[in-house]
């Protein structure tokens, strides 16, 4: 074991935790919110993170102990940063649709908005 591998397996580890911190994050700000739009943020930001962990991690180790480049590893994190904001401005819309229809604490819709002159 050279001291080249020993960072290596320090770095995958610390990439690995951080990235199960941010998902144990995330799932306890899920439980812990009371609403729905509330809901919406920690997954949405704390798993995409806890993701380009993992990815990072996992280039780490093929890298240094497979003698082999992943970068399709980097598909995934990537494909996560482009559908998870637009699922998320989905559900929101959705979901604001429905507080309106029900008559709730929403916001009224854009063009509603009286303007004060």
């Amino acid at each position: 074991m050279t001291a080249g591998t020993t960072v290596a397996e320090v770095a995958v580890a610390l990439l690995l935790v951080a990235g199960g911190v941010l998902s144990l994050a995330s799932a306890i700000g899920l439980l812990r919110m009371r609403t729905f739009f509330m809901r919406m943020h920690p997954p949405a930001i704390a798993n995409t993170f806890a993701v380009w962990c993992t990815a990072l991690a996992m280039i780490v180790y093929f890298a240094v102990f497979q003698d082999r480049l992943a970068l399709y590893v980097w598909l995934i994190p990537i494909f996560l940063s482009i559908t998870a904001p637009v699922t998320t401005a989905l559900l929101a819309r959705a979901a604001l649709f429905r507080e309106r229809q029900r008559g709730g604490d929403a916001p009224p819709p854009p063009g509603d908005v009286p303007v004060s002159r």
